[in-house]
Order: structure tokens, then C-alpha cells, then sequence
């Protein structure tokens, strides 16, 4: 199962809304049917954003035993795509003045204090620049008990702000210290500063009994599989949304909505740029490109091994002429966000 998301900011002059429509639907029709076909993708969901206004194009089942046809309402897992919620929390906090991206994590956690990991800071959680942690949480550690005493014991292999390494790690820890600042739950958090400011409301951490149905099947070598809870999974990789949902969270990143002045603010700044590392900017979560950008370019953004990574002082603010993206995935699903600042 992949979802998918091709998100654009695009002009078309005054072009017709149903020949504008009629474009998209032929541009989507032409870019994921034959990948469809290719890797035998069950279902899929796509939403365009162009001239202001949102299209959404569904493909195949979201279910193989019930047939069942994918949807607007039909829920996608999103994989790491949701690090960019707990990003915007987390620049939220900063706005309000509950949290600073200087703050070390010792700050929120004493028991960090005089441990390698007391002194990488929030901004480091944000930009996968810790020194260097694994991409999962480890295969002993079972609870949050060893995860704390796995942090306290942990050395990084370099420098905090030298390296990029994408790990579940940090944001997942990171995201946990945002809920902390703000005084709150995680879940509860998202809900009310993200998910219902935004219109979010088919949007989920927490899938509800009465959305189960519209809940896709994931499917791993044919075999039906969804998502497996673990440490760290609410907030690296936790959210099920809709491919209307993900839109209106595309859009208020496009600065489409009308939001409270600290929202806007924080959904802003988790595009300020921070560090620079082979091809890519890393910003908060978010990964940025210079337009045009090639598929090797992005292939090359995204390795599991540690790049070394040169500070941007003072941070890039976001440009025109740029090409802001996240990926996800989890075992049965994949999915991509992107946003194309054109002028």
C-alpha cells in the first residue's frame, strides 16, 4: 500500500477550474499509474494543491479482502512524515516562549544532567545533528525505564552539530520534550494546537473505534500488516491521516490558511534551514533542495550513514525556487510530502 502525496504551489494564470483539473488529473494519471502497475501498489491516494485550489486523485482498494475503494476519508499511516507534527509542536513551544531550540535536553530531564546526551540540545533533536544515534530505538531497550537509562549511557560517535543522522530517536525523544514544555500530552497536544486549528479533523495518533473502517490495510509481500506500536512511535512515526487531511496540512505550510499569529509563526519557522549536508538544507525535520532538483540529488539527501554537516549561520530563511520535502513509510505504507515554492 503507498500514499502518496505531490503537493505543489503553482500558477495557471487564469486558466479555466475544470481544465485546471482536467491538467492535474492527466500530470497524476501519467506519474503514478504506471508505477502502480510496476510495483503492484494496491491503493493509492494523491493530492495536488495548484491555482489555490486542492485535487485529489484516488487508485485501487484500500482493503484487498473487502475491495473496499480508497477514499477522502480512507486513513493512510504516514510514517515519518508525522516528525514533521512533532516539529511544528516543538516550534510552536519555541514561539510561545515555553521552549528555546538552544535548550539542552537536560533542561527538561535532571537525570541527563553531567551525560553526553544533557548536552545536545533541541535543535540538534530537530536536525538529526545529535553526533549520531541508531534509526530505531534499540532491540533491548522495552521500555521507557531503559530508554532513559539508554540515553544517560549513550556517547555520540561525533560532535552534536558536526553530523546529520537520521535517527527515530531523537525527534521521537524530541517530541516527548515538546509535550513536556507546553505542560501536556503529546497526543493532546497535536490535537489541539495542529490537527483542529488546521481543520484536521479525520486526523489521528489514537485511531478511534468508529474510524477502523476507514482504517487502509498495509501490505508487505502480499501479506496484509499495519503499523506495530513501540517506544517512540506516537511521535516519530505515529499519525494516520487523510489525503485531505495531509492537504490542509500542506496548505497551511503553503501560508494558504488563516491561522492564529503564533501557529503561523511556528509552521514558518520549521522551514528556516540550519544546516547544510551534501545536497540537502535540513530545517526543522523538513528537507530542503535548490530548484530544479534531480531524483539523484534526493536519492543522494537521504542515506542512513552519518554526512557531515556545516552549520549555516546565520540559518537560511525559506526562498522561492525551492523544493521542501518529507518522506514516510512504515512496513505497509509509504508516503511523500512535498512543497514547491516556485516563483
Amino acid at each position: 500500500m503507498a500514499f502518496a502525496t505531490v503537493l505543489l504551489a503553482a500558477s495557471y494564470g487564469v486558466a479555466h477550474a475544470a481544465s485546471l483539473a482536467e491538467r492535474a488529473k492527466a500530470v497524476v494519471d501519467a506519474a503514478v499509474k504506471p508505477v502502480i502497475v510496476r510495483d503492484a501498489i494496491p491503493g493509492m491516494s494523491v493530492g495536488v494543491i495548484a491555482g489555490g485550489k486542492a485535487y485529489f486523485f484516488s487508485y485501487g482498494a484500500a482493503n484487498l479482502a473487502t475491495n473496499a475503494p480508497i477514499t477522502n476519508k480512507t486513513l493512510f499511516e504516514i510514517g515519518s512524515i508525522s516528525k514533521t507534527f512533532a516539529a511544528t509542536l516543538a516550534s510552536y513551544a519555541f514561539v510561545r516562549g515555553a521552549a528555546s531550540p538552544a535548550d539542552p535536553t537536560s533542561r527538561y530531564f535532571a537525570s541527563f544532567r553531567s551525560t553526553p546526551f544533557g548536552n545536545v540540545t533541541l535543535l540538534d533533536l530537530l536536525t538529526h545533528t545529535t553526533g549520531g544515534f541508531p534509526l530505531q530505538v534499540p532491540d533491548d531497550v522495552h521500555d521507557y525505564g531503559r530508554l532513559i537509562a539508554y540515553l544517560k549511557g549513550w556517547r555520540p560517535e561525533h560532535a552534536p552539530g558536526t553530523y546529520r543522522t537520521y535517527s527515530n530517536v531523537s525527534i521521537g525523544f524530541l517530541g516527548l520534550i515538546a509535550a513536556r514544555s507546553l505542560g501536556g500530552d503529546f497526543e493532546q497536544l497535536v490535537r489541539q494546537h495542529i490537527f483542529a486549528p488546521l481543520g484536521m479533523r479525520h486526523s489521528y495518533i489514537t485511531v478511534p473505534a468508529a474510524e477502523m473502517t476507514n482504517y487502509a490495510e498495509g501490505y508487505r509481500n502480499g501479506s496484509p500488516i499495519r503499523m506495530t506500536p513501540g517506544l517512540l512511535w506516537q511521535t516519530a512515526y505515529g499519525v494516520r491521516t487523510t489525503i485531505s487531511d495531509l492537504t490542509r496540512f500542506v496548505e497551511a505550510n503553503m501560508g494558504m490558511l488563516s491561522l492564529s499569529p503564533a501557529l503561523e509563526r511556528a509552521i514558518v519557522n520549521t522551514h528556516v534551514g540550519y544546516f547544510r549536508a551534501g545536497p540537502l538544507t535540513q530545517a526543522l525535520v523538513w528537507e530542503e533542495y535548490p530548484l530544479p532538483v534531480s531524483l539523484r540529488a534526493l536519492l543522494a539527501g537521504n542515506p542512513l550513514a552519518p554526512v557531515a554537516a556545516v552549520a549555516l549561520r546565520p540559518p537560511l530563511n525559506p526562498t522561492r525556487d525551492l523544493w521542501i520535502n518529507k518522506t514516510g513509510a512504515t512496513n505497509g505504507f509509504g508516503a511523500y510530502n512535498v512543497i514547491a515554492r516556485l516563483c
